[in-house]
C-alpha cells in the first residue's frame, strides 16, 4: 500500500507543487491549509507530514506536540528560518527532520525515503481487511459485508467507505475525501460527493436497517458514527 503524506502548507501554490510532486514518485497525499484542518486530517492512514511552520491561526510549533500524540508519524519542518536554536527547539518539540526553503525538490524526497524507511523497520503489516461494527471491509477482493450481507458498491462508495473505515477516529475533510477518493478529478464536487453519501449509507442501511454508520460534521467532512 502506498505511503500517504499530510502537506500543511496555507500558502496553496506550494501545497499543490508538493501535491504534485510527491504523486509524481509513488506517494498518496492530503492537503490542510491550517494547523486545525491539518490536525482534523491526522490519523491512521497518514505515514508522515511535511510541516510548514507559519500557518494563519497556530502556528506549526503550536501543533507539532498534538500531531504527535495523536498518531506518532515522522514529521519533517519546511521553513525559511535558518537559526540553529529555533532547530533544536523544533526537536524538542518533537520534530523529526528540518528542511530550509527554499529546497530542493530532490533532497526532500530523500528526507522522506529515510524517515519512511525509519518508520517501516519498526511496522507490522497492514491487515488485509477492515472491521467496524457489522461491516468488514475487504481491501485485496474489494469486498463489502454488513451483518453477514454483501453490500454492492461502486468503486467510489467503496473508496469512501475504505477511507472512513481507515479513519474511525477522526473527521475526514471534504478536501482529503476528493484527493483520497476522486484524485481531485473535475467531477469531483459537495453535490457528486453528498449524492454518494447518500448511496453509501442507503446500501448499509439495507443490510443494518437498526444502525448508522455514517454522520456528517457540517461544513468540515464526513465520519463514522461511534
Amino acid at each position: 500500500m502506498e505511503n500517504t503524506i499530510l502537506i500543511i502548507e496555507d500558502d496553496a501554490e506550494i501545497n499543490n507543487m508538493l501535491r504534485l510532486l510527491l504523486r509524481q514518485n509513488g506517494y498518496g497525499t492530503v492537503s490542510a491549509y491550517s494547523g486545525t484542518e491539518g490536525l482534523l486530517a491526522h490519523g491512521s492512514g497518514i505515514s508522515l507530514i511535511l510541516l510548514d511552520l507559519m500557518l494563519p491561526g497556530r502556528s506549526g510549533e503550536d501543533i507539532i506536540r498534538e500531531l504527535k500524540q495523536k498518531a506518532d508519524v515522522p514529521v519533517i519542518v519546511m521553513s525559511a528560518i535558518h537559526d540553529v536554536g529555533k532547530k533544536v527547539d523544533l526537536f524538542s518539540l518533537g520534530a523529526d527532520d528540518y528542511i530550509t526553503k527554499p529546497f530542493h525538490n530532490d533532497e526532500l524526497l530523500a528526507r522522506i525515503a529515510v524517515r519512511l524507511r525509519t518508520g517501516a523497520a519498526s511496522s507490522a503489516a497492514e491487515a488485509d481487511t477492515l472491521t467496524y461494527k457489522n461491516i468488514v471491509l475487504g481491501r485485496d477482493d474489494y469486498s463489502v459485508t454488513c451483518c453477514g450481507r454483501q453490500a454492492e458498491l461502486s468503486k467510489h462508495e467503496f473508496e469512501l467507505l475504505r477511507l472512513l473505515m481507515e479513519n474511525p477516529s477522526r473527521t475526514c475533510t471534504k478536501s482529503m475525501i476528493y484527493d483520497k477518493v476522486w484524485d481531485y478529478e473535475n467531477s469531483a464536487d459537495d453535490n457528486t460527493l453528498n449524492v454518494h453519501i447518500s448511496k453509501l449509507r442507503k446500501k448499509l442501511k439495507e443490510c443494518d436497517p437498526d444502525t448508522d454508520y455514517i454522520e456528517t460534521v457540517w461544513g468540515i467532512g464526513y465520519r463514522l458514527k461511534k
